[in-house]
């Protein structure tokens, strides 16, 4: 028999990019005006947790820096913190993330995927299965309830239940998740197409959302606009006419660069216009924006003039993942 805290864990969740409707998942706007729609996909980078006890009775955690303290209410990272809490752990454990990606400012989600990857670990290590679903509840809990950090809850829900989904974020709080089912060498056409493009840019959601959470009574047109966009690549993936894809992304960023400041500057609209005129149909920055990640959309045969256009970008391959959060390793 294996006691509680006797085992290491590992878990691997996914970061995602968003395709569409991002920002229509925030409180502001579908409490009060219309559900949220936003259609986005997890892809094959990842951040891994691993749960192992400690020697003693301490708490060592392992990000981007170390931490070693001997009570819960000492560990200075927030999300470490109130996730231990919640799952009343209070010591006697090591925690250690690894990252695929640089870990924040990126618009991949990091640090909504490190939550949901640690609360799994963290549940498995004290023998519990947890659904996605719950999964994305408690990540949820912890950021926008607990920490009050301003955002969506996309992120969440994706790392929890990956793959392609329409996600719907209702008035009553409730989420409802749809995958998106094409045929399997529709997606592959469609990945050929896109390009993940690394801007070297890393930049404070936080400071975008607020900026746009206290915007979005002034903008509910663009928000409406952004929702119905969803719904229209939506209904287009699944019927396979996937090749409207980058018209719509551009119909959406042009949006959503109309919300708050910062979310492009004149150095992105120019690599954007840049890849524009070599063939590219659409893109946007992936996330709240401002930097990080720059997805665009283009004929596989146009992306060497567009790579060769833009030296300072860096592209990362990346596959879509149909997996959520997941335990990968159970050791005794």
């Amino acid at each position: 028999m294996i006691l509680y805290g006797e085992r290491m864990i590992m878990t691997k969740t996914p970061l995602r990019i968003t395709f569409v409707g991002g920002g229509t998942d925030m409180p502001g706007y579908y409490r009060k005006y219309n559900n949220g729609a936003v259609v986005s996909a997890a892809i094959n980078k990842y951040i891994h947790i691993v749960v192992n006890k400690k020697f003693d009775n301490h708490i060592r955690v392992s990000y981007s820096r170390t931490e070693i303290v001997d009570s819960v209410d000492k560990i200075n990272h927030p999300s470490v913190r109130e996730a231990l809490k919640l799952l009343e752990i209070d010591g006697g454990i090591e925690i250690v993330s690894i990252s695929d990606i640089p870990s924040g400012g990126t618009g991949l989600g990091s640090s909504s995927t490190f939550l949901v990857g640690l609360l799994n670990a963290l549940h498995a290590w004290k023998g519990e299965f947890v659904s996605p679903k719950e999964l994305a509840e408690e990540a949820v809990h912890i950021e926008r309830g607990i920490l009050k950090e301003p955002g969506g809850k996309q992120d969440q829900y994706m790392a929890a239940y990956g793959g392609i989904k329409l996600m719907e974020f209702n008035k009553d709080d409730s989420v409802v998740i749809t995958p998106i089912v094409a045929k399997e060498n529709h997606y592959g056409l469609l990945r050929k197409h896109l390009m993940l493009l690394y801007t070297g840019t890393q930049r404070s959601s936080a400071s975008i959302h607020t900026k746009q959470i206290t915007s979005i009574n002034s903008h509910i047109t663009a928000y409406n606009s952004m929702r119905d966009i969803s719904y229209r690549l939506f209904d287009s993936l699944r019927s396979g006419k996937w090749l409207v894809t980058g018209r719509l992304l551009d119909e959406n960023w042009q949006l959503k660069k109309t919300l708050s400041e910062g979310i492009s500057d004149s150095s992105i609209d120019k690599m954007y216009k840049k890849a524009i005129k070599l063939g590219a149909e659409g893109g946007k920055l992936v996330g709240a924006g401002g930097g990080g990640f720059l997805l665009m959309f283009a004929s596989p045969d146009k992306h060497a003039a567009i790579k060769k256009a833009l030296p300072k970008l860096r592209e990362e391959p990346f596959e879509f993942e149909a997996e959520g959060s997941r335990v990968v390793y159970v050791g005794e």
